[in-house]
């Protein structure tokens, strides 16, 4: 064979080489460009720009956010501490707690005057975690942790009245908000 013959061959087999290599590019490109899914914290984020539309629509609102599996069923509740003019008063802010419904979310508890350390325990009530919650401001001088049971339905709205209760001993469980540093801005 020709030494001309070889270097066509060689040059011949390079394209072909370089346009499957390209093709293969292109398929995973498209393959990638296909609608993925939202993330959790994509879906969770518009859940709660929409709720806030509806509520306060205040542009300067931010959150921390737990996800934690409160019912032990393999998919993790969300944990949420809302900061805003709309949001919080001399008692502290709304902390809810999610849980994912499809690509959205739904309220299991609207929490009023709440401030972290949030923390869920070890204790159960009706096959969910019990939550625990500062409580400080808004009259009462010398805060204290209030432990949140949940019912069967939700969870205690406020941390202040029974069935909430104030807990005399420490508890043991997981600090799952430990303040209100930072905070993701709900607008960006």
């Amino acid at each position: 064979m020709e030494v001309a013959s070889r270097h066509r061959i060689v040059f011949l087999v390079g394209i072909i080489l370089s346009m499957l290599f390209m093709t293969g590019c292109l398929a995973q490109a498209q393959t990638q460009s296909v609608s993925q899914p939202q993330s959790v914290e994509a879906s969770l984020k518009q859940f709660l720009q929409s709720y806030d539309r509806k509520h306060s629509n205040d542009k300067t609102t931010r959150y921390l956010v737990a996800f934690k599996d409160l019912n032990e069923d393999g998919i993790p509740e969300a944990i949420v501490y809302f900061m805003g003019d709309g949001w919080c008063g001399s008692g502290g802010c709304f902390t809810f707690i999610l849980k994912q419904k499809s690509d959205s979310w739904r309220f299991v508890t609207k929490i009023t005057i709440t401030r972290p350390p949030i923390r869920v325990l070890t204790k159960k009530s009706h096959g969910w975690h019990d939550i625990a919650v500062w409580v400080q401001g808004g009259g009462i001088q010398h805060g204290y942790e209030a432990e949140l049971k949940y019912d069967g339905k939700t969870y205690p709205s406020n941390p202040t009245v029974p069935p909430a209760q104030q807990m005399k001993e420490k508890v043991a469980g997981e600090t799952v908000i430990p303040s209100v540093k930072g905070g993701t801005p709900l607008y960006e």
